[in-house]
């Protein structure tokens, strides 16, 4: 992973993201850590593939390749 990748990866740790997995799955939730390979550890997480039928899974972790992107948080 580059090192502006880890920078972005770090800066959004405990923070709500949405992750798109291969499949057309979407996740939100906190991310709780991460790796070099890019798995993620989701805390809160919710399948929100179905905008209107959210599903709450918990804590979550989510392995690297089948992610497909990672919007990370809003700078405010």
């Amino acid at each position: 992973m580059s090192e502006m990748a880890t920078k972005i990866f770090e800066e959004s740790l405990n923070k709500v993201v949405l992750v798109q997995l291969k499949g057309g799955k979407t996740i939100r939730g906190k991310l709780y850590s991460f790796d070099q390979h890019m798995n993620l550890v989701m805390e809160d997480a919710e399948d929100i593939t179905e905008s209107e039928n959210a599903k709450k899974l918990g804590t979550l972790v989510v392995r690297g390749d089948n992610v497909v992107l990672i919007s990370p948080p809003p700078n405010r």
